[in-house]
């Protein structure tokens, strides 16, 4: 299995006008973060976990020419505004392109991107067949998914595990019911948004604890915002087996 990893960055502790803080004008490329995505090749089948603001420019960064599912997280806009962008796709493969997700997230894209779902629709607009999924395992192409409920404050999200490779973007809790699911992964992505406690996203130590419980071999952090620091620095503060993710990277699992 290939993951690379299209985006680690999060919306959340962006300012809304420009940064002048060590992050934001750093010159090392691993500071310069997009929207929290990833993109698995497996078994000769192509998926991404989540499609944010930067879907466009991220599949183009990396040339992805095919898509066999889009997996969604939740309904938060970091994680689903590139929807449309999936048309590149059908006018590719000329195929509908499977988009899997729980109930409360489709009622959300529903709202969102309503034309999408629409009876009359018009020439060019996005087609996608829609796979509702409940915290059960299920397959994608003879492919088993095994859906991770974590809790994103008050909001249940599915994080996901493939064969030996876990996904959990956006936790603030995790029961130990469903970090079980976790446990034998040889690599593990989880979210750390900053150093300091924060009420929807687990702060770096609280990461750094739950990889401890489950031991990968090795661990990677996403979905950081500016206030985590810079990445040379925080990668050197981290245990061996933990990493900073950053943008474009790509690993084998």
């Amino acid at each position: 299995m290939k993951i690379t990893f299209l985006g680690t960055g999060t919306s959340q502790g962006v300012p809304a006008i420009a940064c002048d803080c060590e992050v934001c004008t750093s010159t090392d490329p691993k500071d310069k973060r997009l929207r929290v995505s990833i993109h698995i090749e497996i078994e000769g089948k192509s998926f991404i976990i989540d499609a944010g603001p930067d879907f466009r420019q991220q599949v183009l960064r990396e040339k992805i020419l095919h898509l066999d599912a889009l997996i969604l997280t939740h309904e938060h806009r970091d994680h689903i505004a590139g929807l449309d962008d999936i048309r590149g796709f059908n006018f590719q493969t000329k195929e509908d392109i499977p988009v899997y997700a729980s109930k409360h997230v489709f009622n959300e894209l529903k709202k969102t991107f309503f034309y999408i779902f629409t009876t009359n629709k018009y020439p060019g607009i996005p087609e996608i067949a829609s796979q509702v999924i409940k915290n059960k395992k299920f397959e994608i192409a003879g492919i088993e998914v095994t859906p991770i409920q974590v809790w994103h404050y008050k909001l249940p999200i599915f994080g996901y595990r493939i064969q030996d490779f876990s996904f959990i973007t956006d936790a603030s809790r995790i029961e130990d019911c469903e970090l079980e699911k976790m446990m034998g992964s040889k690599v593990v992505v989880l979210n750390a948004l900053q150093k300091k406690e924060h009420i929807s996203h687990f702060a770096l130590a609280e990461s750094i604890d739950i990889l401890q419980r489950i031991k990968p071999e090795r661990a990677y952090l996403v979905h950081m915002s500016h206030l985590m620091g810079l990445h040379e620095e925080i990668e050197a503060e981290l245990p061996d087996f933990i990493h900073l993710a950053y943008d474009g990277l790509k690993i084998e699992v």
